[in-house]
């Protein structure tokens, strides 16, 4: 490999001719190469160009792949009119088309693959369609309309056909809605009208058949010049019947554009709930029982003139919708439900109270210092609602404590009769016996998981006795269910003590059977058989 010294030293002493031969070859090749490209711009420049001036007065895009290279005048207007936003060239050109030529293709891949497409409208101009060719790369879109007597520009005229699809949807949408639409101009004068409400007119027998260009007011809108958007309730009679409508009004050019909508069922189904809630509130202003219906918020909802007698709370109170901690607070201070014993967690406890009342799972019953008795009960209610009853059990708890007296002064004087006494109930099971019976037959059947019988004691009878005729006598009086007299008879205790039993029917179907000690050692058999 030479030195950079030598080379540079060779060169030194090169001649200047060859020296500035060299230098002119050089700039020869570049200026070569810069023409050579500057050419072939030229040509695809001169021949995008030819592509697009065979009609310069067309609708014409030039594309390479999704980008836009290059258009006429008209096509660039059409083009313009779509937003652009995140989409390519191509996207922008199809939404453009896509209303009267649905099936143009998502991709130019399509136009590639085939090489020509013409493409054909949806609507009824069957003059107008799209070409979309392959050249050398481009692909050349065209509009074609070829309606001669048209004085408007294919773009022009592609806006005319969007236009006139728009409102031929919209008048068929309008058309057949279901829902009666009109306009009423600022006199007051129905302008126009869909075929809903005309067939509304038909079906009230209002319409005017003699003047067929006008259109008979139906609605009565007490708002009807008003500068806002409003919504009304109104209705319609025909016959014996009333249709009710919800009317929305619009402001519009020259008027107001008014929309109504049947809402028969809702009214129907109002009424129904409103003669419900009347029922019910007429129902529970009549019941004993004090209701308080709390929403989910907790404030109380309802109420019924029972709660205001059972508590003492005043109506004004109530009426104002307190919480319940409100509530159950002054009920507090007037002494109407039980003193808390730790009035610092008093309101703690009020919380688990609504837990338990939200599950169904509360029930109390409330002795108040008044001597009166409460069953506080707490239900769950739908969205959340409790709903608390206050029952007056006073008269009841009373009544079960005066029962539960009269049952212990029986039983402690059956207790201190010098007879044993048992009662068995009509299908023979011992319901009651008293403290010398226990003591005579050492039994206790309260002790006992099952139920004895009448049999068991026949048989507790018979090993502490031993045989005798008495018991089968016995056994046939009480297989004798409609006999009305008694049964006496004697048996032998195994200790030599004589039983004077006793066998007597009861009111509704109990039967008494007493057995008393005798002072005889030896006594004739002074049994009774009936019949």
């Amino acid at each position: 490999m030479p030195c950079p010294e030598r080379v540079r030293h060779s060169m030194a002493y090169l001649p200047i001719s060859q020296l500035l031969g060299t230098v002119a070859i050089g700039g020869c090749t570049a200026i070569v190469a810069f023409w050579l490209t500057s050419w072939r711009e030229w040509r695809a420049e001169t021949g995008r160009r030819a592509l697009l001036k065979r009609d310069e007065n067309a609708t014409c895009f030039l594309f390479d792949d999704t980008t836009l290279l290059d258009s006429t005048p008209p096509a660039a207007a059409l083009l313009a009119s779509v937003p652009g936003g995140n989409d390519n060239d191509w996207a922008r050109l199809r939404r453009a088309l896509a209303p009267r030529f649905p099936s143009f293709p998502g991709a130019p891949d399509a136009v590639r693959a085939a090489g020509h497409l013409d493409i054909p409208t949806s609507t009824l101009a069957a003059h107008a369609h799209v070409t979309a060719e392959w050249h050398d790369g481009v692909i050349r879109v065209c509009l074609m309309d070829e309606c001669a007597d048209a004085p408007l520009s294919a773009v022009g005229r592609h806006h005319l056909q969007i236009l006139e699809s728009e409102v031929t949807t919209l008048q068929q949408a309008v058309q057949n809605t279901p829902y009666p639409v009109w306009q009423v101009s600022n006199a007051g004068t129905v302008t126009w009208a869909n075929r809903a409400y005309r067939t509304l007119a038909d079906r009230l027998g209002v319409d005017d058949h003699a003047q067929p260009d006008t259109i008979t007011p139906l609605f009565d809108l007490p708002d009807q010049n008003a500068d806002t958007s409003t919504c009304q309730r109104v209705s319609l009679t025909a016959g014996d019947q009333v249709h009710w409508f919800d009317v929305s009004s619009t402001r519009v050019d020259g008027g107001h554009m008014h929309y109504a909508t049947d809402v028969n069922a809702v009214v129907n189904a109002e009424i129904a709930q409103r003669n419900f809630v009347q029922t019910l509130a007429k129902t529970f202003a009549q019941l004993s029982t004090g209701l308080a219906i709390f929403d989910r918020s907790r404030r109380l909802a309802l109420f019924n003139p029972a709660l205001t007698n059972l508590t003492g709370l005043s109506a004004e109170f109530l009426s104002a919708r307190p919480d319940l901690l409100t509530m159950f607070d002054q009920m507090r201070e007037l002494q109407m439900m039980p003193e808390p014993r730790n009035y610092a967690t008093w309101r703690e406890e009020i919380s688990d109270v609504i837990a338990a009342a939200s599950d169904g799972r509360y029930q109390e019953t409330w002795s108040l210092p008044s001597g009166l008795t409460y069953r506080v009960t707490g239900r769950p209610h739908p969205d959340g609602a409790i709903a608390f009853l206050f029952e007056d059990i006073s008269a009841e708890v009373a009544s079960t404590r005066r029962y539960r007296a009269q049952l212990e002064l029986g039983q402690s004087m059956m207790n201190h009769l010098d007879q044993a006494v048992a009662v068995f109930s009509p299908s023979g099971v011992l319901d009651f016996c008293n403290a010398p019976y226990r003591d005579l037959w050492a039994t206790d059947p309260d002790s006992s998981f099952a139920e004895m019988t009448l049999t068991d004691c026949i048989t507790l009878w018979r090993q502490k006795c031993g045989a005798t005729p008495a018991w089968t006598r016995m056994q046939a009086y009480f297989s004798n269910p409609g006999a009305t007299t008694d049964w006496r008879g004697e048996v032998r205790l195994a200790s030599g003590d004589m039983l004077t039993c006793h066998v007597a029917p009861l009111s509704h179907g109990a039967t008494m059977v007493a057995f008393r000690r005798t002072q005889a050692a030896s006594i004739r058999d002074l049994e009774q058989i009936p019949g």
